[in-house]
């Protein structure tokens, strides 16, 4: 699904090497400034970088049918219903398959009684799901989404990454942005940890999400424990000396 080698922007990222298989949910994870979205848009090209990345090495035509992109920003610049903004996610491959893909993520993401909202109009919430509605609809193999959850309440956090995780196991590559640690270790197959523009681990949410790794590199005491319903974060306090 995508394969990067040696990426780099200067100044922000260094010489990443990351494999995204089908079926896998990928959560990137690290402090702010660790270098998450700088990493995520250069992997499609959308800002300079060195290296290879097999997404942005593809004509851009192609890249749009091969990955779907929910941005951090979620400015939606023109008034439109909710059901034409995620029919946009449809604009290379339009056909009666295309409407059933636009069908598809309005319930996916409940949805229903908005779509004939001004998509302008909705709250920052509804905003987020109508968006990765879209990127939904659009029905790549591969899905980039950054902080889809950020703004979102409990419910509808854990509903957004239990679908992330569901596509995942339909066959897409899912790489996804994070913030919220027990979410990721609750919903990712994998853990991309970042710090200073550098991924310093890379695995299972156990191996990834160690006691050293919450107090070195994000200045905290805690541990992960195994659940009947999965992994569970307990964050205890503040660390008394983060590494810097």
């Amino acid at each position: 699904m995508l394969t990067l080698q040696g990426l780099r922007v200067p100044g922000r990222l260094s010489g990443c090497d990351l494999k995204v298989a089908a079926g896998e949910c990928v959560g990137l994870i690290g402090p702010n400034g660790a270098g998450k979205t700088t990493l995520l848009r250069a992997a499609q090209g959308l800002i300079p970088a060195q290296g290879y990345s097999s997404l942005a090495a593809l004509p851009i035509a192609k890249r749009a049918r091969a990955c779907a992109f929910m941005p951090q920003g979620r400015e939606i610049a023109w008034p439109m219903q909710v059901q034409v903004l995620i029919a946009l996610g449809r604009a290379l491959q339009p056909g009666s398959a295309g409407d059933a893909a636009v069908e598809t993520a309005i319930a996916a993401l409940d949805l229903q009684a908005l779509r004939h909202r001004d998509a302008t109009s909705l709250s920052g919430g509804e905003q987020a799901r109508a968006l990765l509605a879209r990127a939904m609809a659009q029905d790549t193999p591969l899905l980039i989404a950054d902080e889809p959850i950020a703004g979102l309440d409990p419910a509808a956090q854990i509903a957004t990454m239990r679908l992330l995780r569901r596509l995942a196991g339909q066959g897409r590559g899912v790489i996804v942005s994070l913030h919220d640690l027990g979410l990721a270790a609750q919903h990712c197959t994998r853990l991309v940890l970042l710090h200073q523009g550098r991924i310093v681990a890379d695995g299972p949410p156990p191996a990834v999400l160690t006691p050293r790794h919450l107090a070195d590199y994000f200045g905290v005491t805690g541990s992960l424990t195994q659940s009947p319903d999965g992994p569970v974060l307990h964050l205890r306090g503040l660390t008394t000396d983060p590494r810097p």
